[in-house]
């Protein structure tokens, strides 16, 4: 399949918070029948947009037949949590509601996020009807927020684990990644809500399929954070797959070599059918 099959529509409108319009890119698969999963981009909850990996990522994961909708979300210190989250709610019911405008298939959506999307898209999966998290970014309240699987590369599945971090190791990462998203100086400082918060505390046995990708030599969030979410699901009878990428990196190229985004792909279109 060539890149140029690939149809991309930019600045789609899902909301307007706080004067703030939020945006998403549609990356048109070129199967009509494609399905469709929305990306979430990393960033600590602090950096990223939604062009982030247009061309290594985003639009070659199309060009293998699913079809992918780059969402923009309200980032810190700005945005406070769950407010990330119900800017992602809000875009999923939007697709539901623009999808036979849109000429896309929406009644079983995927989410795919790295990094810390990985995380927001995760907890977007495993909190089905949480008023908490649901919010009313967007409207479109008569339309489901719910997901139907689930894409997680490289994210934290426990803000507690991944942010006790040693001082060195601190001193390395140019800021807080999980504090910052809880409004605090040290997640310590909020244990029972980050441990709350945590992907495998949310687990039952209704969630979604979940792909789950680390590299063995992230340093950033380590793979045992993938582990932990994979664990979690499979004990409790979720369809899981978890897969260490050799020498891979955080954010590491490995990621978006044709035969990742193939395998990613392969099993998005397999699930979602």
């Amino acid at each position: 399949m060539t890149m140029t099959s690939v149809t991309v529509e930019n600045d789609l409108v899902f909301a307007t918070v706080g004067g703030t319009e939020l945006g998403l890119d549609l990356y048109r698969a070129p199967q009509p029948d494609a399905p469709l999963v929305l990306y979430v981009h990393g960033g600590g909850w602090r950096h990223g947009d939604k062009a982030d990996g247009s061309a290594e990522r985003l639009a070659p994961l199309a060009a293998y037949g699913v079809t992918v909708a780059s969402v923009n979300y309200r980032l810190v210190p700005d945005a406070v949590f769950p407010d990330q989250m119900h800017d992602m709610k809000g875009a999923v019911r939007w697709l539901r509601a623009h999808g036979p405008r849109l000429g896309v298939a929406t009644e079983r959506i995927g989410v795919w996020g790295a990094s810390a999307g990985a995380y927001l898209g995760s907890l977007l999966a495993l909190t089905p009807g949480d008023a908490e998290f649901e919010g009313t970014v967007g409207g479109n309240l008569d339309q489901s927020s719910e997901v139907q699987a689930v894409v997680h590369w490289f994210g934290q599945s426990d803000l507690l684990v991944s942010g006790s971090r040693s001082e060195l190791e601190a001193g390395l990462l140019p800021f807080a990644f999980e504090a910052d998203l809880l409004g605090v100086s040290d997640v310590a400082d909020v244990a029972d809500r980050a441990r709350e918060l945590s992907l495998p505390s949310r687990v039952s046995p209704q969630a979604p399929p979940f792909l789950i990708a680390h590299g063995d030599r992230d340093r950033v969030i380590p793979p045992s954070e993938g582990e932990a979410l994979h664990h979690a699901l499979s004990r409790a009878g979720v369809n899981t797959r978890f897969d260490l990428l050799g020498g891979a990196g955080h954010e590491g190229a490995e990621f978006d070599s044709p035969a990742s985004l193939a395998v990613t792909a392969a099993w998005l279109r397999a699930v979602l059918r």
